[in-house]
């Protein structure tokens, strides 16, 4: 029997320091620091850091990652030059070129607490290589990370030869998760029926949902009144995920009421990407610009599960990028101005307890007796200080064993004497 103890460590809002034992990869005991406990195995210092959930990414393309400059950089940094140098680099695919990049950025996710992904892979493609490719990665990499697959139609599905028969040829080989772009078909009609369609296909293989939905800051772009709606007349609205929004952001406030009335009726996600919906979106507007990012503060007040994730990584459509997630977090906590003590403590529900909700693993997720034992020790006092400080993943512990550690940084200023700069007060 394989067992790990952990010591010395805070759990978010509790008293105290505990000790967290993991046997057999599920959380056993959970107890008071000083509590007796007959342990044979491995020990590990918490050294007063924080116990989180591990964090999960709910919405990325690893199927693009790692092509920023390949073979041209984005000059102007917009989306419509993103997907110019997205069709040179598009002609390059192989399995193996699509399996090495996504593996270097998965490895990177890891080493920053990563344990759940959700990608989208394009599948307007009639060999679906991307697809293939990253079927293989989720078995390969499965010890480290659990990967769902979402069949990702960019060109569309009505819109796109055969796009109906190349989302369900994905499913069949492999796909977890049924995407659609709405705002993208060529009328609204043919955004309407696709969504009508993804509804079909998931009913019919037991699939969950993920649209790309209004990504545009079109105010007129309403494709989420649809999907919600559908979600609640087939009763699947744990199952469904409304990515991006960003129209919503442009919404009347009288038509945003409304909405927000049938978005918790219909109980979908939504996952808000702050690094590159702030950065793509408001780029037809003069002055004053939109800030291109969903009404993240007010589905937080209505109860509606949100949460964030980083869609791009070191690609044509975002340059930046270490697959950190708190790098997300920071930026989406600024943009969408949910910055009181509070909101901000605990906020890494962001990156892991909403974004598990919204990935449809909630029942195998979190620090409790019998549940798996995986888990992130931050060297922070608290939510907030981890936050503020932007600290590193100590540890990453998957079912007990752990598959990525970082030492925190050391810093020292020499001025009239040599003092340790630890950034905090």
């Amino acid at each position: 029997m394989t067992t790990l103890l952990i010591k010395n460590a805070k759990l978010q809002d509790q008293e105290g320091l505990k000790q967290i034992l993991i046997e057999n990869g599920q959380f056993s005991r959970i107890l008071d620091n000083d509590a007796q406990i007959n342990h044979q195995g491995d020990i590990l210092d918490a050294e007063g850091g924080i116990a989180v959930t591990p964090f999960c990414e709910p919405h990325i393309h690893l199927d693009t990652t790692q092509t920023a400059g390949e073979p041209n950089w984005n000059i102007s940094g917009t989306l419509f030059e993103g997907i110019e140098r997205w069709a040179e680099r598009k002609e390059l695919l192989s399995i193996e070129d699509v399996k090495s990049r996504a593996k270097q950025t998965l490895k990177w996710q890891i080493a920053n607490g990563v344990q759940h992904v959700r990608t989208h892979v394009d599948v307007s493609d009639p060999t679906l290589v991307a697809l293939r490719a990253m079927v293989e990665v989720r078995e390969e990499m499965k010890e480290w990370v659990d990967i769902q697959i979402v069949a990702f139609p960019q060109e569309g599905i009505l819109s796109y030869p055969n796009g109906k028969e190349l989302l369900e040829e994905a499913v069949k080989i492999g796909a977890d998760v049924i995407g659609a772009i709405p705002h993208f078909e060529f009328t609204r009609e043919y955004g309407v029926e696709s969504l009508h369609y993804v509804f079909e296909l998931a009913r019919k293989y037991d699939c969950l949902i993920d649209v790309h939905c209004d990504e545009i800051d079109d105010e007129q772009s309403r494709f989420v009144e649809t999907l919600a709606a559908l979600a609640h007349k087939f009763e699947m609205g744990e199952k469904v995920t409304a990515s991006h929004t960003t129209a919503m952001g442009s919404y009347n406030g009288a038509y945003a009421s409304r909405l927000f009335r049938l978005l918790k009726m219909s109980g979908i996600n939504f996952v808000a990407n702050p690094l590159v919906n702030i950065h793509l979106q408001g780029r037809f507007d003069d002055y004053p610009k939109r800030r291109g990012v969903t009404r993240v503060k007010e589905m937080l007040a209505a109860n509606i599960n949100v949460c964030f994730g980083h869609d791009d990584v070191f690609d044509p459509w975002y340059p930046l990028g270490t697959a950190n997630m708190l790098q997300v977090l920071h930026m989406g906590l600024h943009v969408t101005q949910v910055m009181g003590y509070d909101q901000i403590n605990n906020s890494l529900d962001l990156i892991s307890k909403n974004s598990a909700r919204t990935l449809n693993i909630q029942d195998n997720f979190g620090i409790e007796e019998g549940k798996p034992g995986s888990l992130l020790i931050l060297p922070a006092d608290n939510g907030f200080d981890a936050v503020r400080r932007q600290v590193p993943v100590q540890y990453s512990i998957r079912h007990g064993k752990v598959i990525a550690e970082t030492q925190p940084a050391k810093t020292k200023i020499n001025l009239d004497q040599t003092e340790d700069i630890n950034f905090k007060r």
